[in-house]
């Protein structure tokens, strides 16, 4: 069977987790506050500062307030979704300023391209928000490749270790789910995946990473899309 579409993470798998966390997290929480209190005004901005309110529970929150929860998840890791929308428009200013650019593995940019060129449909599902993810692959280290990809999900479609997201992403894609093949070095995203009627493949980078019961690469180029 061959795979007709394939849907990528990001952390851990396209891009090293130390540049989200030796990189792009430290710049948001750096530059998040000066972004937040210079542009709470503008219209979408206060929306997301609205939900930030409504997720934590404080719908009384001054700005300043809202600047400690939000840098209180950075330090957390958490996949809040305002969270990542508000990340993804500071990123954007310090990829527009060449203060940094997305890290890409070799393997991934160059395979994502043989796979698009072979006539595979190519989708990002990570939980950094669909424009941050846009960013990364747009101001690569590999140069733009976002020209390769059909389309992007972020958490909006739903969490990544929720079976439902998946089926989601499926009815979206429009093809039968297994003809759709989910890479990530998560083993419990990759189980929803399956659960949905996915193909899966755990990308295993980091000798730290907890390996579960799909096929297993190190790289992309070990990666079977067809059998």
């Amino acid at each position: 069977m061959t795979i007709k579409a394939i849907v990528t993470d990001i952390e851990g798998t396209t891009s090293s987790i130390d540049f989200v966390h030796r990189v792009l997290f430290p710049y948001a929480a750096r530059e998040l506050p000066d972004f937040i209190r210079s542009g709470s005004t503008h219209a979408d901005i206060a929306a997301l500062l609205d939900d930030v309110r409504s997720e934590a529970g404080e719908c009384d929150a001054t700005i300043e307030r809202v600047i400690e929860i939000l840098l209180q998840w950075i330090r957390e890791d958490r996949k809040a979704t305002p969270l990542k929308a508000l990340q993804g428009h500071v990123w954007r200013r310090g990829y527009e300023r060449g203060d940094f650019t997305g890290h890409m593995y070799d393997d991934a940019a160059d395979r994502l391209r043989r796979w698009s060129n072979s006539g595979i449909d190519l989708y990002v599902y990570s939980s950094g928000s669909v424009g941050a993810q846009k960013l990364l692959f747009g101001y690569s280290d590999a140069g733009d490749l976002r020209p390769l990809f059909k389309g992007y999900f972020d958490t909006n479609i739903g969490h990544k270790k929720e079976s439902r997201s998946y089926r989601n992403i499926v009815d979206s894609i429009g093809f039968a789910a297994p003809d759709i093949l989910f890479l990530s070095d998560v083993a419990e995203e990759l189980d929803a995946a399956a659960e949905a009627g996915m193909r899966t493949t755990q990308l295993v980078r980091q000798e730290d990473v907890v390996i579960g019961s799909h096929p297993v690469a190190s790289d992309f180029d070990e990666v079977i899309v067809d059998s």
